[in-house]
């Protein structure tokens, strides 16, 4: 039996009601009772400047960076922009890996899921990120989760797609049983 993780969902689109957070609210939906799945918001945090990882980071910084080492995992659900990740999922990133040598990201299990109304959903933004994850010492989920075409497979806030909603609950329950396997 798998034990309860905790699950730190991050959201690279700031839009309210962007597919990309309905993706991830699906996600949170399918997922199995192995996962407390919560997002953890980024609109809120101010852009990463080493000048403010003083004694006294900025708020966001603390508060953030907490959230994300009380995880056991993340999953990452991000929009592709110009064929690379949103600025503030970046952003996100970078606020979590310092400072440096105290990253809260490290030994976090992961995965993606890349979303875009294009065909090819999301292929650049996944790989980018992809390449950032191993220097943060982030075990990354091989299986790759592109999907595209997006903007026809919701009816309001609900996945109507049945193909869809049954890829995700098998990627939904691959990650379980990857992070229950790689967290700490």
């Amino acid at each position: 039996m798998m034990a309860t993780r905790n699950i730190a969902v991050v959201v690279g689109s700031l839009r309210k009601e962007s597919f990309t957070r309905k993706v991830a609210q699906t996600l949170i939906e399918l997922a199995p009772p192995s996962l407390r799945m919560e997002i953890v918001e980024i609109r809120d945090l101010p852009l990463y400047n080493e000048d403010d990882d003083t004694a006294t980071p900025p708020a966001a910084f603390t508060a953030f960076r907490e959230r994300i080492r009380q995880a056991d995992g993340v999953l990452f659900c991000t929009p592709e922009y110009n064929r690379s990740i949103p600025g503030a999922l970046k952003n996100a990133i970078d606020v979590g890996s310092r400072p440096y040598g105290k990253a809260a990201w490290t030994g976090k299990p992961c995965a993606i899921v890349s979303v875009s109304p294009g065909a090819i959903g999301g292929f650049g933004a996944n790989h980018h990120l992809r390449q950032t994850l191993p220097f943060l010492q982030m075990p990354t989920m091989p299986a790759e989760a592109y999907l595209g075409s997006i903007a026809g497979k919701f009816d309001g806030a609900r996945l109507s797609d049945d193909s869809t909603r049954a890829f995700l609950q098998t990627y939904i329950d691959n990650f379980a049983a990857w992070v229950d396997r790689h967290a700490s």
